[in-house]
């Protein structure tokens, strides 16, 4: 159930969730944290592809999964790391990763998976949650 401080949209296709991060990245801050929550193929590489493009970093086609090298970087200085926590297991493999660095730099930081490991992610972050219902996709903003 949403909160009174969420935000949800709705959307029924891939090219609606890249339009949502479109229209998401011109309202969010450039320097963040943002973690993306929700089940396998879900859509939140989606999401993120909407989002790099619309900090005008990247286009959409040039975004793909972390998964297997847990890090990309956007931009030339970077602006954009999207980071995949799928493989790990534990708070000290994340911790290996050096994200406090990450975290200090002035960019905005995508994390797939992230809620598996709350306790090494600021607190001050935005929330994205994706669900699947049956005519699309539920995402909520907190």
């Amino acid at each position: 159930m949403p909160s009174e401080k969420s935000k949800v949209y709705s959307v029924s296709s891939e090219e609606e969730m890249i339009e949502l991060g479109r229209s998401l990245a011109r309202q969010w801050p450039r320097t963040g944290v943002v973690l993306l929550i929700g089940n396998l193929g879900a859509g939140k590489t989606t999401l993120a592809k909407g989002i790099v493009e619309g900090l005008g970093v990247e286009r959409a086609e040039n975004v793909s999964s972390p998964t297997f090298p847990l890090i990309h970087e956007y931009g030339d200085p970077v602006e954009v790391y999207h980071v995949d926590l799928y493989r790990l297991e534990t708070a000290k493999e994340v911790a290996s990763l050096g994200l406090d660095e990450i975290f200090a730099r002035p960019a905005l930081v995508l994390i797939e998976w992230g809620e598996r490991f709350l306790d090494v992610m600021p607190e001050s972050r935005i929330e994205v949650r994706i669900t699947t219902v049956p005519l699309g996709r539920q995402v909520e903003i907190c």
